[in-house]
């Protein structure tokens, strides 16, 4: 359990097809929570894995204490390099939409769309994988959204609710500190105001706000 202090550096990290400046919005309001949000910067499309994951970790150790935020692919991507810099000095990291247990729409965008292992790129493998366990001493929450707005609806079947990209099942791993349904869509989670108080939360934490009117925009399971 780490304890949480003002002024705490978070990292931001986009997901697939994104550029850092999609996660402007959700930094601006870390600022104003007291947190010193920075954006990681890659291009998830031509880097590939082992360099994004190199460059990320080494981003991370640049400042003890660095909370991670990450979208999508970015929240594997972030699993990964918190193994490669280990748990001494990292904070803790909240994930929005990622498909921690593989992505079916990756898959299916991969198999059937023209071009479509070209429109998912060199993160392919981690994208239909995803993770098989959390990095050992660190606290990782996931945030899943549950409106079913994205182009995954028309390439993948999903078994149950799904943010329009991914299933909310696809977002849960063995190991999580916690987990949390929010009413938002794959990318409005980059918009949402409950996603950033229950990140916070975490943040400061190490757990969900199940306070937060879990009836009316929030279910935390």
């Amino acid at each position: 359990m780490i304890e949480s202090a003002a002024n705490e550096p978070v990292l931001l990290v986009h997901g697939l097809w994104m550029r850092g400046i999609t996660m402007r919005w959700l930094a601006t309001r870390l600022r104003s929570r007291g947190f010193e949000p920075r954006t990681f910067e890659y291009f998830s499309l031509l880097q590939d894995t082992d360099a994004v994951v190199s460059r990320l970790a080494d981003a991370l150790r640049e400042r003890p204490r660095t909370h991670v935020l990450a979208h999508s692919l970015g929240g594997l991507l972030a699993l990964r390099a918190a193994e490669h810099a280990g748990a001494d000095g990292i904070g803790r990291i909240v994930c929005l939409g990622s498909p921690l247990a593989g992505s079916s729409a990756a898959a299916s965008i991969a198999a059937k769309l023209p071009a479509g292992a070209q429109l998912v790129g060199h993160n392919r493998a981690l994208l239909e994988s995803g993770v098989d366990h959390v990095p050992e001493g660190i606290e990782v929450g996931a945030i899943a959204g549950c409106v079913p707005h994205g182009l995954g609806g028309f390439v993948a079947h999903f078994d149950g609710e799904h943010d329009g990209s991914v299933a909310v099942a696809e977002t849960r791993l063995p190991g999580l500190a916690d987990h949390v349904v929010l009413r938002a869509s794959h990318s409005g989670l980059l918009f949402s105001d409950p996603a950033v108080r229950q990140a916070v939360a975490f943040l400061r934490e190490g757990h969900f706000d199940r306070d937060f009117e879990s009836g009316v925009e929030s279910r935390v399971v």
